[in-house]
């Protein structure tokens, strides 16, 4: 049994916070440290078992004895909360990351990912034999070290589950083939670690691999009823593989909500196996559906963890306030670990560095913020929270243009944090004027005037341009159909344009003058979206430039210049330049902060960073 306090577990998500030695930082112990208390077990970072088979270059090791000190200060850490830590250990097999010096690439084939990658070597019977005691003497290692809890992760397209799919399997020896030899190399590791350590285990699994080769939901729940017969505790229930279906395996906006939970239902359902279900669980609404609907033991919270420390304890009412909602967008997670910076999160900005706390101020202002984008509002609250008196001055509604981000096909979820802004704001009695700021309004004695007045779109010099959009095309209302469309621009805002005007049946166009196209866009979604947008037959010219406008015909230049004819509307989606028309009139007369986009064009991240860290030094 798992004994928890309560039903709520911590899944692995990576960090990127070590520093390439594989041990346990600071900026470990304090993200964990702040999201341990309402827990009833944290889950650490996937830990490497081989220096050679690292996923990131700054991953968390247990792949030798000098690495127990460090882990034994994060489980004490974790249990200074009366809450357990689960070691979770993998072995990423062919998905070792080829980039990594040394790193070497083992599978049940020679198959190499459909993504790309490193061809692996085909293990023999000593290649597994070694793997097999990698897990055993990771999990003494991880007893060693103060864990309560081993994961054995059996799914996401990781070793285990390259043995146990048929996708990836070709073998004809005892570890291939039928069902009962692909679930050996799983069934080998499960029986040395129970041997090695008298700890619970428990293994992550995908409940499908969503890929049509691949194994399914019927395998999943005979794979189960096996390890409940050899001492499984429970099993944690996603879905997908990393190497072929990604969206899948970070549970991404672009993907249904639910599936996931809808496999561990099903399983329990047929096994009576304990379930851990995991995500996206990012509301109060999906935990209550979660425990009282389908039953689920526990729940795993990954992600929204990351953008809001304190989530479970307000769901259990032991915190009494709005939960910062994290949007699915893999923006700041995902994409600071690929990055090197180490995992971070669009919606908050003091992840990893949650020693940046607001403290009150030692003199209270009066404090005017001019706009309510995503910086104007993390800048007022944070200075609400430290005393100060803060009216926001905004033009037309709270948001800015960030109430244009969740227009694009499957990103609703980013209006989310609009709406938890718009709540802390009312909660907290923050005056709010929806008007244009100007010179006059300082009769009211402000000391401090905050600009967050954000960018306004680039305009090219391009001959005969004179009647064009830009994304107020997407606005239900403005949507055109059946037209001929050229987009000028072919970054995020562009391709995100395209993408909802070929749902209303339109041929889209899009022009690029550069190389690349979708700059800024997040991975995930990039990968998804051109793929929705070959599948539309829409085309994508790069290296081209508008050179000229004449009525319904756009000439473009470029290795062959080419007119493109019958041309109903042309939208501008060529980049953004900072709007701050006021600096100049008000820094002679008040203290002046410049802010977000008025500062420099950038990610929401970047802004809401920027308002939270300007406000700490008002």
């Amino acid at each position: 049994m798992l004994n928890l306090k309560n039903n709520f577990i911590m899944a692995p998500l990576k960090l990127g916070y070590s520093d390439g030695t594989g041990v346990v930082t600071d900026r470990h112990l304090s993200f964990y440290a702040s999201r341990s208390k309402y827990l009833g077990a944290v889950t650490p970072e996937p830990l490497y078992m081989d220096k050679g088979l690292r996923e990131i270059p700054t991953q968390l090791g247990i792949d030798n004895d000098d690495k127990i000190e460090g882990l034994k200060k994060l489980t004490d850490l974790i249990h200074a909360s009366n809450t357990k830590a689960i070691a979770h250990l993998n072995h990423p097999g062919r998905m070792a990351n080829p980039k990594i010096p040394g790193n070497f690439h083992l599978s049940s084939s020679d198959k190499p990912c459909e993504n790309g990658g490193a061809t692996p070597k085909q293990m023999n019977e000593d290649d597994i034999a070694y793997a097999i005691k990698l897990f055993a003497d990771s999990a003494k290692r991880a007893k060693k070290a103060g864990f309560d809890i081993i994961e054995l992760q059996f799914g996401h397209g990781y070793l285990a589950a390259q043995f146990l799919s048929p996708a990836v399997n070709d073998r004809t020896d005892n570890y291939g083939g039928n069902f009962e030899n692909r679930i050996r190399f799983s069934l080998e590791v499960l029986n040395a670690v129970k041997q090695a350590v008298n700890l619970p285990v428990i293994a992550r699994i995908s409940g499908d691999e969503m890929i049509e080769n691949g194994y399914h939901l019927d395998e999943t729940i005979k794979f189960v009823s096996v390890l409940k017969d050899n001492g499984i505790e429970a099993v944690h229930v996603s879905a997908g593989t990393v190497c072929s279906t990604p969206p899948w395996f970070f549970q991404h906006m672009f993907v249904p909500k639910g599936k996931t939970w809808e496999f561990a239902k099903k399983i329990k359902e047929a096994t009576g196996m304990p379930v851990i279900s995991v995500g996206r669980v990012h509301s109060t609404e999906d935990i209550d559906l979660l425990l009282n609907e389908n039953k689920s033991d526990f729940v795993a919270i990954g992600r929204a963890l990351v953008a809001d420390a304190g989530f479970v304890g307000k769901y259990l009412g032991e915190i009494d306030d709005y939960v910062r909602p994290c949007m699915a967008c893999s923006e700041g997670c995902l994409g600071g670990v690929r990055g090197g910076t180490g995992l971070g999160c669009v919606v908050n900005p003091v992840v990893s560095f949650e020693n940046k706390s607001v403290q009150k101020a030692g003199t209270k202002k009066k404090i005017a913020v001019i706009g309510g984008g995503l910086a104007g509002m993390e800048a007022a609250i944070t200075l609400t929270k430290r005393g100060h008196n803060v009216r926001i001055y905004e033009k037309e509604k709270l948001g800015g243009q960030f109430n244009l981000a969740w227009l694009p096909p499957k990103k609703e979820s980013l209006k989310e944090i609009v709406d938890y802004y718009e709540n802390e704001i009312d909660k907290m009695g923050i005056s709010v004027s929806i008007t244009k700021f100007n010179q006059n309004d300082l009769d009211e004695d402000f000391d401090t005037v905050v600009i967050a007045t954000g960018a306004v779109p680039t305009v090219p010099p391009i001959k005969g341009l004179k009647d064009y959009y830009w994304a107020d095309y997407l606005l239900d209302e403005n949507l055109p159909k059946n037209e001929r469309i050229v987009i000028i621009g072919g970054g995020l805002i562009g391709i995100e344009m395209a993408s909802k005007l070929v749902d209303r049946k339109n041929e889209v166009i899009v022009v690029e003058m550069l190389s690349e196209i979708a700059r800024g866009m997040e991975m995930i979604e990039k990968k998804m979206t051109l793929a929705k947008l070959k599948a539309k037959n829409t085309q994508i010219l790069l290296d081209y430039k508008v050179v000229e406008i004449d009525g319904d015909k756009v000439i473009i230049s470029g290795a062959k210049d080419k007119v493109l004819e019958g041309i109903d509307k042309i939208i501008v989606t060529a980049g953004m330049k900072s709007l701050n028309e006021i600096e100049e009139k008000l820094k002679d007369e008040v203290e002046v902060y410049v802010i977000g986009d008025a500062h420099q064009v950038g990610k929401a991240q970047e802004a809401i960073k920027e308002g939270y860290e300007t406000a700490l030094r008002i």
